[in-house]
């Protein structure tokens, strides 16, 4: 017979996976996400399976929950797979060879990390997607960076601020619709309502970077600058023509084109592109210059490690790429994140343990601080951004019209907690899929994501202050 978890009970699996993960990262520092953590939430979805048959949950319905999680990851899972094909295809046709030296000649160091931000904002706000803006210029953007001397991490943290600002205020992002729709609030007052603090976080994240660049010395004077332009051209054939490629995907994403379709074709335009434009590459690749060689060249760029050896050490580590390879390990993660968060679903814990943050919702900020809570426990547990949108969601509306709180709140909640601090986990499909697109670790990139982590400050201090709170029109 199912018996209602109490809220200890509820809270035993997590309290596990907390001190676990804590205890594997002290012992397997930097190396833990080769392998040991996904253990981990492996071992943690176990006790919580076993909790939950005290509790007199049937094993077909826990199956039955990972199973459901897991079915709702398969496109981020293909979505990976394509951004690792691309990203090699990319690479040994030039395109990415191209934009960092183009980046090169435009971008100063002074004001390279607050135009990171922007361009990344522009092209998330038209395409809707923080996926599909970090997986074309947001990896262009990571090798120019480099090259002008900057920290992997503040690269990171530029990018992916202006790409969730983008994904966040653009009406055809699917986040962005989500969210009112769960609240019951209408998307064009949802956007309106969230500018109140998106607009401040990203004001102050471009004032941030701003000052960081102002005061970073890369020691990089122009003549070497030059010299890493000059070797990238002498080592490919640099056109403007190949930016054709990712201007094309980034329009197939604006348009709509379903996503994997999208970054499917960039993968096999920059393969196309290879073949006819960088044929040495290929053939260096490949290991021949017959058509066998091609061949394996393109194949290997696309699914494989490919390292091609240059004089600076610098453009040495920026043209190592992995293709689709290199994606397992964060697919692993996912695999075994979203089998934890199916199990915490399926047991009814996350429920629980959701309803309890409901129960000491007394007041209209309570109220609004309990669901940016919910959203980040959500984030954390069940390692999905929509789960966190989708459940609270669910389990506040009601209590928000009871408040007299116009459902916009809840909307903008939802998306300042649930939206933007999923990146911030490193075990969350969207840490863990960042993190590999970019290649710098979630831990390390997190401080650095200023617009992710003020967006939910400011609405919580919004909410304690009183200020802009929506009621309900009679």
């Amino acid at each position: 017979m199912k018996k209602r978890p109490s809220l200890f009970y509820s809270l035993l699996p997590i309290l596990f996976l907390v001190f676990a993960l804590f205890i594997n990262v002290r012992i397997f520092g930097d190396s833990s996400l080769d392998g040991s953590n996904q253990l981990i939430l492996l071992l943690a979805a176990g006790f919580a399976a076993v909790l939950a048959k005290f509790q007199g949950i049937n094993t077909n319905d826990i199956w039955r929950g990972i199973q459901g999680t897991l079915q709702d990851s398969t496109k981020a899972v293909l979505i990976l797979l394509m951004v690792g094909a691309l990203t090699g295809s990319w690479m040994v046709s030039g395109i990415i060879p191209t934009l960092i030296v183009f980046g090169l000649k435009i971008l100063s160091p002074i004001i390279f990390l607050p135009a990171s931000v922007v361009v990344c904002a522009l092209i998330s706000l038209a395409t809707g997607s923080s996926w599909g803006t970090t997986a074309t210029i947001g990896i262009a953007l990571m090798g120019v960076g480099q090259s002008l001397g900057f920290p992997p991490t503040w690269i990171a943290g530029a990018v992916i601020s202006g790409a969730y600002f983008g994904d966040k205020m653009s009406p055809i992002s699917d986040t962005t619709n989500l969210a009112p729709a769960m609240a019951g609030a209408e998307l064009a007052h949802h956007i309106r309502y969230m500018a109140l603090t998106s607009g401040p976080a990203v004001i102050i994240t471009l004032i941030v970077f701003t000052f960081m660049g102002l005061g970073f010395d890369n020691g990089l004077l122009s003549g070497d600058i030059q010299i890493l332009s000059d070797e990238l051209s002498s080592r490919f054939n640099i056109s403007a023509w190949l930016l054709l490629v990712p201007i094309l995907s980034i329009g197939l994403i604006a348009l709509r084109i379903d996503a994997v379709a999208a970054m499917g074709v960039g993968a096999i335009l920059g393969a196309l592109t290879a073949f006819f434009v960088q044929p040495e590459i290929i053939a260096e690749v490949g290991g021949s210059s017959d058509i066998v060689g091609h061949y394996k060249g393109i194949l290997t760029s696309l699914y494989g490690s490919v390292s091609l050896e240059m004089k600076n050490p610098l453009l040495n580590s920026l043209l190592r790429t992995k293709g689709m390879s290199g994606m397992l390990g964060t697919i692993w993660l996912v695999i075994c994140a979203l089998t934890f968060g199916g199990v915490l679903e399926a047991s009814k814990f996350l429920t629980r343990i959701t309803e309890a943050f409901l129960s000491v919702a007394n007041s209209s900020a309570s109220l609004i601080i309990s669901t940016l809570i919910t959203c980040g426990f959500i984030n954390v547990t069940a390692a999905d951004q929509y789960l966190a949108i989708v459940v609270p969601g669910r389990m506040f509306k009601k209590a928000f019209s009871k408040r007299g709180l116009a459902p916009e709140n809840l909307s903008r909640a939802l998306e300042d907690s649930g939206t933007v601090t999923s990146v911030l986990v490193p075990w969350n499909t969207c840490g863990a899929y960042q993190s590999a697109t970019l290649g710098v670790a979630t831990g390390d990139y997190f401080i650095y994501c200023f617009f992710n982590w003020l967006s939910p400050i400011i609405n919580l201090s919004l909410a304690l202050s009183g200020i802009r709170i929506k009621k309900i029109k009679e």
